[in-house]
């Protein structure tokens, strides 16, 4: 070996440990670069209304700067859909406001979003989202003959407890009704122009994000309390709990149409009832997949629930097996049945009362009135949502264990109205020696 060896030896030693301290520099300054992106406060979603010089763009920048920021980050602005476009009407059009030279409405009715989405309205149209949301509250009087043939067209249109207005909502009065029933009810509201519907109760503006229309806490504004507590039986559900547990990471900007498995391994509100999902095609129809009608007092199954079952079923063949499905709806089904049952004792209990005049003609203006529509309204509603949703607890406790007493206040305020008006202090239980 040559006394030059050892040192073109070491030579290449140095250039290598200089290669890799340069590869390691520019590799950490890449590193920072990135870093210092991504906590940038200039990064986020794309704003398409960046750069716009769109004259209401433009004002709006000062005079309501979130809803321009709103906007701008939303689908519709990227696909170049101007402010005009959904706002702007003639001079003529039915509640129409001048503005700035021109004629507009504040906030765009469903005609305007139909004019893009017309699959989606018509089903919202044929849907409870519609008219039957609304009649709920006011009925049917006021509706134009049009509208009504609308309405009676949709399966809970010939429901006769919609055709007549609440009565709860009557006693509150608009005073009352305008934060509390119109507030979800209001989604099935007629506009001036004759279109129904609300379609920013689901979808927010100014930003119509897939994500927010996706998660179960937009159906929450208004599927919750005692009478309809899917919300509450969703997070105690199977499905809620995956939700809760692992929702962070699911696909919530999915293309629609082609969700699956691997974008939610677990189902929300919307897979179940709206989204397409495996095999099941996109609706905007939330009854589209419903075997009964769970909302009434005694549930009949809808007109074309095979069909509606076999579109649910298909959602569920994506986690589920046929045993497993089968099984479910035989005793899902059977559960109605029974709570059914109970709604029909609490209207036997009652018939005597009615048949001698010892209820007054005045709805809810006695405790009775109250156990009774409670028995059905909140308790055996809940009972059988939370059957469904897989919610043992509001089927238990905040619903078959309430039904059972609410039935046992009903008998035993019945037999005392009856032994008095019999003009007997005794009940009948206790004349029979019961």
């Amino acid at each position: 070996m040559s006394q030059s060896e050892p040192v073109a030896s070491g030579s290449m030693r140095t250039l290598v440990i200089g290669v890799l301290t340069v590869v390691l520099v520019l590799g950490l300054a890449l590193v920072m670069f990135a870093v210092s992106n991504a906590i940038s406060p200039d990064t986020g979603p794309v704003n398409a209304l960046a750069n716009s010089d769109d004259a209401c763009v433009t004002c709006h920048r000062n005079s309501t700067p979130g809803i321009v920021v709103q906007y701008g980050h939303s689908s519709m602005a990227a696909a170049n859909v101007r402010c005009v476009d959904c706002h702007e009407v003639a001079s003529d059009y039915p509640a129409a406001v001048e503005h700035e030279g021109t004629w507009v409405l504040g906030s765009p009715t469903t005609a305007m979003c139909q004019e893009c989405h017309q699959a989606e309205t018509a089903q919202y149209n044929a849907s409870r989202h519609g008219l039957p949301a609304y009649a709920a509250v006011f009925g049917t009087e006021g509706l134009s003959e049009e509208l009504l043939a609308v309405y009676e067209a949709i399966p809970e249109g010939s429901f006769a407890p919609d055709k007549s207005r609440n009565a709860i909502a009557a006693l509150e009065g608009p005073d009352m009704t305008r934060f509390t029933c119109e507030g979800c009810h209001n989604i099935g509201r007629p506009a001036p122009d004759g279109s129904v519907g609300q379609c920013q109760k689901c979808h927010l503006r100014h930003e119509f994000s897939l994500e927010q229309a996706r998660r179960p806490e937009t159906c929450n504004a208004c599927h919750i309390g005692p009478d309809h507590p899917q919300w509450e039986i969703y997070q105690e559900s199977p499905h809620g709990i995956a939700y809760a547990t692992l929702g962070d990471s699911w696909n919530w900007e999915a293309e629609p149409g082609t969700l699956t498995t691997a974008d939610f391994p677990a189902p929300t509100c919307a897979i179940c009832h709206m989204s397409g999902f495996g095999a099941t095609g996109t609706t905007h129809d939330v009854g589209d997949r419903l075997t009964w009608y769970l909302f009434a007092p005694i549930s009949e199954r809808r007109p074309a629930y095979q069909d509606n079952t076999v579109r649910m079923q298909t959602v569920c063949r994506e986690c589920h097996n046929e045993n497993f499905i089968d099984s479910f709806y035989t005793d899902a089904d059977r559960m109605v049945e029974a709570v059914n049952a109970w709604v029909v004792e609490s209207d036997e209990i009652m018939q005597p009362l009615k048949d001698q005049g010892l209820l007054t003609a005045a709805a809810f203006d006695e405790p009775i009135d109250f156990t009774y529509f409670d028995l059905w309204h909140h308790w055996g509603r809940t009972a059988k949502f939370g059957a469904w949703m897989q919610g043992p607890d509001y089927s238990q406790w905040h619903g078959a264990y309430e039904m059972l007493r609410e039935l046992a206040v009903l008998r035993e305020e019945t037999a005392a109205r009856l032994a008095e008006a019999a003009g007997t202090t005794e009940t009948p239980a206790e004349s029979s020696g019961g």
